[in-house]
């Protein structure tokens, strides 16, 4: 599970559940019935007082929950610290309880004099189905460092996943079990959400599957951590170890976002958490599926909040905008004529009403795309084209199960997105992760790009296994390498 403590996001793990998830809750009405929920807000704020009543969310857990899947990551095995034996659990403990009850792996000391064992760490969380042939959403860190990841579905099939990719900046990750006609969800608009509406949110928390809490939207566009790029729904639905993953529904059955975090002093839920809007998690999704990684724009600037004394010596007749504390040189926003002091008023037509604003509208701009900017500048508008460029970070969104290194010839790939083969002037190919075993020997390095073995072409990992396992006891590796191709001849017998 994610923690916010003050100002800083940190991974919690409760009882040995690594991963977990947050709810939340939607339109406050009269006991709506699915796709009702506006009409029946409306209708629930002409109702005498009296008359009031809770919403009902039976049928809407009906319809869409068994398209929320609990899954469970087994990852590396980790000793303990040098000199220290792990204890053995007392199982008529309390703790020992605590495990039975939520089916967590009980954890087991290794035997005297011989030093600590590794253990292979246990974690739980939660997805929802989006298409019917399998594919699924949930949270990176969910999935973040898995060896192993199982789905169990609504109807208790448990099923392998493949994980397709993961986005630690927005914490999103797609998985995909092998599966044919399974039930999915129905995405809806975050952008229509409302502060005080009533949403709802199905998990697993401590393991417990098809979980359902409910509450209220707390606050919308909450900008929290670092990246500052996901403007989070604040909800104040019980979230738990377990939860991460699930989905947010509104009163209609649509899912609006999904559970990402918590604001905790003592790791358990506090009354407050957040989700992944889910048009943010949609672009991730179909970026990780289509090129295999993400990009974001950026425009090189640092912005600031306008307070209302800033406001009044710029001549501003309110507060608003992003006021601009300092520009990158060189960067995109120079390059425009972008200056510090401006007041960025709009990007693209979209007002900023607060300062939090523009990084989500930049980053959600595609790289190389021109955006208009709005500024205040010397007391009056003004209008700027900017050229956005990309942003730095994570090249590429590697799937958790290619971390490791496996197979005859050690190596962990991912696909070539469309982009990178196109540059490259490849039909396909698979980019080199890591590289161990044979490969190694060979020369094989992170980076490269395998084109092909033995004159076969390769286009996916699978396309590699298969021409790997038929080349017996050695290879010819086609590379592709900093501005070169070459041969890697590679011993794998």
């Amino acid at each position: 599970m994610k923690r916010l403590s003050k100002r800083f996001l940190v991974p919690t793990v409760a009882a040995a559940a690594v991963a977990l998830a947050f709810a939340a809750g939607q339109h406050a009405v009269k006991q709506p019935v699915l796709g009702e929920a506006h009409a029946a807000s409306a209708a629930t704020a002409a109702t005498p007082r009296a008359q009031m009543q809770l919403p009902d969310f039976a049928s809407l857990v009906e319809q869409y929950g068994p398209a929320v899947v609990n899954i469970a990551v087994t990852k590396k095995a980790t000793a303990g610290m040098p000199g220290m034996e792990a204890p053995e659990l007392d199982e008529d403990g309390p703790m020992g309880e605590f495990f039975r009850r939520f089916g967590i792996p009980a954890p087991r000391g290794g035997q005297p004099g011989q030093g600590p064992m590794p253990q292979p760490a246990q974690g739980v969380g939660s997805g929802f189905i989006v298409s019917a042939d399998g594919t699924i959403l949930t949270n990176a860190h969910v999935v973040d460092g898995a060896t192993e990841v199982l789905v169990k579905l609504a109807d208790k099939r448990e099923l392998k996943a493949k994980v397709i990719g993961s986005d630690r900046k927005s914490d999103v990750a797609v998985i995909k079990v092998d599966a044919k006609d399974l039930p999915t969800v129905k995405i809806g608009d975050a952008s229509g959400v409302r502060v005080g509406e009533w949403v709802a949110a199905i998990g697993s928390p401590f393991g417990l599957e098809s979980t359902v809490t409910a509450g209220i939207v707390s606050a919308k566009s909450r900008n929290v951590g670092d990246e500052r790029i996901v403007p989070f729904i604040q909800t104040d639905v019980a979230v738990n170890p377990g939860n991460s993953g699930g989905p947010l529904f509104n009163l209609a059955g649509e899912v609006v976002g999904i559970n990402s975090m918590i604001f905790s002093r003592s790791g358990g839920y506090m009354g407050v958490s957040f989700a992944i809007p889910i048009d943010v998690a949609m672009q991730v999704k179909d970026d990780l599926v289509t090129h295999g990684k993400v990009t974001r724009g950026r425009i090189g600037v640092v912005v600031q909040p306008v307070t209302a004394p800033l406001a009044e010596s710029f001549g501003l007749a309110k507060a608003q905008g992003a006021l601009v504390a300092n520009v990158e040189a060189n960067g995109p926003a120079a390059k425009a004529g972008l200056k510090s002091g401006d007041v960025i008023l709009s990007y693209n037509g979209k007002p900023l009403a607060e300062s939090s604003d523009l990084p989500t509208l930049v980053a959600a701009t595609k790289p190389g795309e021109p955006a208009t900017v709005k500024i205040w500048r010397d007391g009056k508008e003004a209008e700027i084209k900017v050229t956005v460029g990309e942003m730095p970070g994570e090249k590429a969104a590697v799937a958790a199960n290619a971390a490791e290194p496996q197979g005859k010839l050690g190596v962990a790939v991912r696909p070539l997105s469309a982009e990178e083969a196109r540059k490259l002037g490849a039909e396909g190919g698979v980019i080199v992760e890591r590289a161990a075993g044979a490969a190694a020997k060979a020369g094989v390095r992170q980076g490269d790009v395998i084109l092909g073995v033995n004159g076969k072409t390769v286009k996916s990992p699978e396309d590699l296994k298969s021409a790997i396992d038929g080349a017996g006891k050695s290879a010819a590796l086609l590379v592709h390498r900093g501005e070169g191709r070459l041969y890697v001849p590679v011993q794998i017998g």
